[in-house]
Parts: C-alpha cells; sequence; structure tokens
C-alpha cells in the first residue's frame, strides 16, 4: 500500500503533473480513465468499422474476404511483439510521453490504410499502426493502476470502458453508413480528428509517471520473445490461408516454438526478463492469462464471422449488418453500471466461472441463424451476448491485477497486453479455418449460411472451457478489487457489536 501511495504521490509531483492539472476539477480517478479511453475508443472504433466493410475491402482490391483477415492478424501480430516492451519503455520515458508518441504513429498509419491500392500495403499499413497500438492502450492502463487504489480499481475501469464502447457501438454503423454511401477508405480517415483530440487531452492531463526503479532493458529477452510470438501468431494465419504452402507454415510454427522455449529457459536466469514468468505463480494473474486467453479466442473470432454472416450469409447492406452488430455493443454498455454491484455480491469465482459458460453459450447462438430468423430475435441474442462478455472482461482485466504488486504493475500490464491480443490474433484464425475447412469439405469456393455453423460453434466451445481456470480460483480471490472484502469487515463489527 505504500508503494501505492507514492505512485500516486509521483503523479502529483512537479515532474509529472502536466501542465493543465491546476484548473482540473474532475477527480483524477475520473479524468485519466476518460482520457485513456480516448484512445481505446480510437482502436475499437477502427476494428470495428474495418470487420464491417471487409467485404466491400475485399472486392475493391480484387480479394476474397477470408484471406483479407490478413489486415486484421497484421495489426495483432504487431501489437503481440511490441507490446512486452511498453512497459519498460513507458517507466524510462514517462507515460505522457509515451502514450502521446503512440496515438501520433497509430493515427499516421490509419492515414497509409486510407491510401492502399493493395492488399499488401493495407496489411503493411495495419502492421504500422499496431506499433502505435502496441504502446497506447497498455501504456495508458499502466497510468491507471498506478493512480488509483484497489478499492476503486472496477469503478476507474468502468470509467475508462464505458467511453471506449463507443467504438464497438459506432463502428459497425458507421463502418456500414460509409461503405455503402461513400468509400471504404474514410473508414480509416476518422481517426485523425479522434487523434487530435486525444493527443490535446494527454497533453493536458496525462500525468507523467516513471516507473521508481528502471531495470536494464532485456534485449534477449526481447527478440526471443518477438521472433517466438511472431513466429506463431504467423503460422497460425499463414496456415489457413490460400497459396501459401503448408512447409511455410510448419517453418513459422516451428521457429516460434523453438523462439519461446529459448525465451523461457532465459527468463528463468534473468535478472528483469521482459515477460516475467514468476508472475504465473499468482493464481488470479494465471486465471487472468489462462482463463482470459481462452475467453478472448471466441471474442476475437466475431468481428470477422457476424459481418460476414449478415452480408455474405444472408445478403444484408453493410448499414444494415452494422445496425443489427449494434446491439452487441448496447447490451456492453448496460452492463458497466452492473458490473460493480454484481462482484460485491457473488464475488470473482462464482461471476467469472458461471459467466464465462453464459457467454460462450451467446457466442456460439449465431449458429442457429438462418434466413428465417426474424431481426428482432437476433438483436436481442447479440444484445445479452454482448452484456454477458461486458462482465466477463470486466472481471477478467480486474483480477488479473488483484494481487500484483506496483512494483510489477508494468511486466504485469505488458504481459496480460500481449496475451490478449495473441488470443484475439488465434479467435480470427480458428474462425477463418472453421469457414476454410467447410468450403473444403463441399468443395466450394463460395460461401453459404451452412458454412458458419461450425465456425460458431468451435469459438463459442473455447470461450466455455475458459471457465475450467476460473473455477480454480479461491472462492476469496480478489475480495478487496471487489469491494467485498470492506463488507466482510462491516458484517464482523456488526456481529461483534451484537455479541
Amino acid at each position: 500500500m505504500a508503494q501505492m501511495q507514492r505512485a500516486a504521490q509521483n503523479a502529483r509531483n512537479n515532474e509529472s503533473r502536466p501542465p493543465g492539472q491546476g484548473t482540473r476539477t474532475i477527480p483524477l480517478r475520473i479524468l485519466v480513465p476518460l482520457i485513456v479511453a480516448c484512445a481505446l475508443f480510437m482502436e475499437n472504433l477502427d476494428a470495428t468499422v474495418l470487420s464491417t466493410a471487409l467485404p466491400a475491402i475485399a472486392h475493391d482490391l480484387d480479394q476474397s474476404p477470408i484471406q483479407l483477415k490478413l489486415a486484421l492478424t497484421s495489426y495483432l501480430l504487431t501489437l503481440a511483439v511490441f507490446i512486452p516492451a511498453s512497459g519498460w519503455v513507458a517507466d524510462r520515458f514517462g507515460t505522457r510521453v509515451v502514450f502521446r508518441m503512440a496515438i501520433l504513429i497509430f493515427a499516421f498509419g490509419s492515414a497509409l490504410c486510407g491510401f492502399a491500392n493493395s492488399i499488401e500495403w493495407l496489411v503493411a499499413a495495419r502492421a504500422f499502426q499496431g506499433v502505435g497500438g502496441a504502446m497506447m492502450v497498455p501504456v495508458g492502463r499502466l497510468v491507471i493502476l498506478r493512480t488509483i487504489p484497489r478499492s476503486e480499481l472496477v469503478g476507474a475501469l468502468a470509467w475508462l470502458t464505458v467511453p471506449a464502447l463507443l467504438g464497438p457501438v459506432l463502428g459497425p454503423p458507421v463502418g456500414g453508413f460509409i461503405t455503402t454511401y461513400f468509400h471504404w477508405r474514410w473508414i480509416f480517415w476518422i481517426n485523425l480528428p479522434i487523434a487530435c483530440l486525444g493527443l490535446v487531452l494527454a497533453t493536458l492531463f496525462i500525468p507523467n509517471v516513471r516507473g521508481e526503479s528502471i531495470s536494464q532493458f532485456d534485449y534477449l529477452g526481447f527478440v526471443l520473445s518477438s521472433i517466438g510470438l511472431a513466429g506463431l501468431v504467423s503460422a497460425s494465419a499463414a496456415l489457413d490461408a490460400s497459396g501459401i504452402p503448408v512447409w511455410i507454415a510448419l517453418v513459422l510454427f516451428l521457429v516460434g516454438a523453438v523462439s519461446v522455449s529459448l525465451y523461457v529457459l532465459h527468463a528463468r536466469r534473468a535478472r528483469s526478463p521482459i515477460l516475467d514468468l514468476k508472475l504465473l505463480r499468482i493464481p488470479t494473474f494465471r486465471a487472468g492469462i489462462v482463463g482470459g486467453s481462452l475467453f478472448r479466442i471466441g471474442v476475437g473470432a466475431m468481428p470477422l464471422l457476424l459481418p460476414l454472416q449478415l452480408q455474405l450469409g444472408f445478403g444484408m447492406t453493410p448499414l444494415n449488418s452494422g445496425l443489427l452488430i449494434f446491439a452487441a455493443a448496447l447490451g456492453a454498455i448496460g452492463m458497466k453500471t452492473a458490473a460493480g454491484r454484481i462482484l460485491k455480491r457473488f464475488g470473482f469465482r462464482t461471476v467469472l466461472t458461471f459467466n464465462a459458460i453464459t457467454s460462450g453459450a451467446m457466442i456460439a447462438a449465431p449458429a442457429c441463424f438462418t434466413r428465417a430468423t426474424p431481426i428482432s430475435v437476433m438483436f436481442a441474442i447479440l444484445f445479452v451476448g454482448g452484456f454477458f462478455r461486458s462482465l466477463q472482461f470486466t472481471c477478467i482485466n480486474a483480477i488479473s491485477v488483484a494481487e500484483i504488486d506496483q512494483s510489477e504493475m508494468s511486466q504485469a500490464t505488458s504481459f496480460t497486453s500481449a496475451f490478449q491480443q495473441i488470443a484475439l490474433s488465434l479467435g480470427i484464425t480458428v474462425g477463418a479455418s472453421m469457414l476454410q475447412l467447410s468450403l473444403a469439405i463441399d468443395h466450394r469456393e463460395t460461401l453459404r449460411v451452412s458454412d458458419f455453423v461450425l465456425a460458431f460453434l468451435v469459438v463459442g466451445f473455447f470461450a466455455v472451457l475458459s471457465f475450467v481456470s476460473f473455477a480454480r480460483l479461491p472462492k476469496d480471490a480478489g475480495e478487496e478489487v471487489a469491494g467485498r472484502k470492506r463488507l466482510a469487515s462491516a458484517a464482523v463489527a456488526v456481529a461483534n457489536g451484537r455479541s
């Protein structure tokens, strides 16, 4: 607790105080998450708008919609490579400096995507975007974790997530509207004014928090982890891509597996590894990594599968499919006001375990959609699914740092962020692979409604499987973060008074 108080004080001292802090009237626990949410809003808007426009972009670039998943995986791949370094870079140069630079890189990459005239250009520009994204959101979350007490963490994460959820809410209808009535290139250029706003707010109000003690950068660990993660994610993406020989995918997988194995050996002996594997000894952190990754595999496939099903399978326009997907984001926003109360009532283990099964079932539910399914039924299922997925994400993000010391917070943030992006990338690959498998079985090249049944069932199964990891949590896991510790103390005080 003393380290947390010192970190909060550092956020207010002369070095860390941003230029506009003297006139600030909004509390730090609300203001900082809202500003970081601008970056998360931009990133989520970009992803959801792109997923809605995938069929149109594929047609314009003369590519298969499934092949265009490379534009999604290349971005996630770059995130996985550079996120491990984000914590150290923020400790070394300060959160405000790194946060602003990340926004600039992301915005420049968005502009390049808008000018793409080939799939190679688009994939390269998305990869460049990922360099900015790798620093932008993890560093923003690090500021929150270092300046806000654990007892207020769930509330702060809610403030962070509610505005950021406007990205998925606005993304599908905005993407559909732009693609239908204008041109898909504008879906990338709308990031530029949002980036300008984020730069101004970050300059005025984000504290320039640095690490109390900065270790030497783990260059060998960075190289090994980068090659390993890049190799594994690239292999999974290449395995189901037509035109790429299977032996190339196998070589990529072998290189990635060997590099990851070498990194594990290196991390056991290094004084300050870039990804500290010792953190996995903490039960709550391990559950957040393992269970959270399985859950995100299921969620990660949705931006690919759902727009393709609605547009190619049911013949909807990009605008109509975007408005329907809008339901999931509305449900997610509705959950944010209830998350804190639910956690206080039931605790992390119960909520995470049962909600993993519920959310996984809702992810698989579109497998039952047919052309005869009423729009109102689809809307209701997507709304409820978004509601429970939002609760699961809030709980996973909170439990992952519930027992992490402030001295290890930058390491934990980099670790969790890297595995989040790997899982999302694997989700896209799993979903696309199931579609390719359905086409191969029937010897077809055109997607039909029936092709999506297997894909949704498989990714839903991954999400449900995450309950195993959460069920193994201690019963009192994360009580302080959930607010149950204070309730228990109050109950004991009342009981003592009665006695």
